[in-house]
């Protein structure tokens, strides 16, 4: 995709972190931005600091295929046309996995998987039948392709969107090759992401459903310390405009992470027992 002024972009998770970065870039690129977050207070007050002119909020649970669809339908009303979405909410909980409540897989499966799940169901079609050059836009992570202790779940839902992705690729060359489609696979960035449970459905928390043991505080603190030290979300959406300008695939990260990642990849090819990455743990 090489045109961006006065295309529209649609993006989920878009009150804050890489969502807001991409908002405010794609807006300099002259797009017109549709954000869609469950936060109304954040959403409302990043609309106000974009500028209401060329950009909408629409409060959206994107585990609820309904809001999905409304937040397209705004879209198509306000700016007549959908050019590239991004499928960026996500939610992390961790803690060691048999000891996990069935309520923090039902979360983290709904927001990070169900969520593109929703977002491909509803934007390919629309760009399909429009025609133009067009890009989707999946927000993975370097956990997509590493596997780490007590953060399985989200691992889990992280390799879910990688697979979906891939597989959407081929499908789209196939079906409509005027829709591209890239993986983003971020590091450590500072966002949000350890204070997810903020946005914890009611229904999903409580007694039994979200309790702390050791591991799962552990985590979160680790993740809030890493990200806190992590790159600005604005180069994660530099890298995401360059990979759609480009029309590549892959987005990810060159640091320890994309060596875990080698690491993980060696393990494979030579069927051997899981690395256990220090370049990983060790940041």
């Amino acid at each position: 995709m090489k045109d961006f002024n006065g295309k529209t972009a649609v993006i989920t998770g878009g009150a804050s972190g890489i969502g807001g970065a991409m908002a405010e870039l794609f807006l300099e690129k002259g797009m017109n931005v549709v954000l869609g977050d469950i936060e109304q207070g954040a959403l409302d007050a990043t609309v106000a600091a974009l500028g209401a002119d060329r950009c909408l909020g629409v409060v959206t649970d994107v585990s609820k295929a309904q809001d999905v669809q409304a937040l397209a339908d705004a879209a198509l009303q306000r700016f007549g046309g959908i050019h590239i979405a991004c499928n960026n909410a996500g939610v992390f909980a961790g803690g060691v996995l048999w000891e996990e409540s069935i309520a923090d897989f039902e979360w983290q499966m709904n927001v990070n998987v169900w969520g593109v799940i929703h977002g491909i169901r509803t934007f390919v079609p629309i760009m399909a039948k429009q025609g133009d050059d067009s890009h989707i836009v999946n927000t993975a992570s370097m956990a997509a392709v590493t596997a780490m202790p007590y953060s399985g779940i989200y691992h889990m839902t992280k390799h879910a969107v990688l697979g979906l992705s891939e597989s959407l690729y081929h499908e789209l060359s196939i079906h409509s090759p005027n829709v591209k489609v890239s993986v983003l696979c971020p590091e450590a960035i500072n966002t949000g992401i350890a204070n997810s449970a903020r946005n914890r459905p009611a229904e999903l928390s409580g007694a039994g459903k979200d309790e702390q043991t050791a591991e799962s505080e552990m985590v979160v603190g680790a993740l809030a310390a890493t990200t806190a030290a992590g790159l600005g979300p604005d180069v994660m959406a530099r890298r995401v405009f360059d990979a759609i300008n480009e029309e590549r695939f892959y987005i990810l990260s060159d640091d320890g992470w994309r060596e875990a990642a080698h690491i993980r990849c060696d393990d494979i090819r030579a069927g051997r027992n899981p690395t256990l990455s220090a370049a990983v743990i060790m940041g």
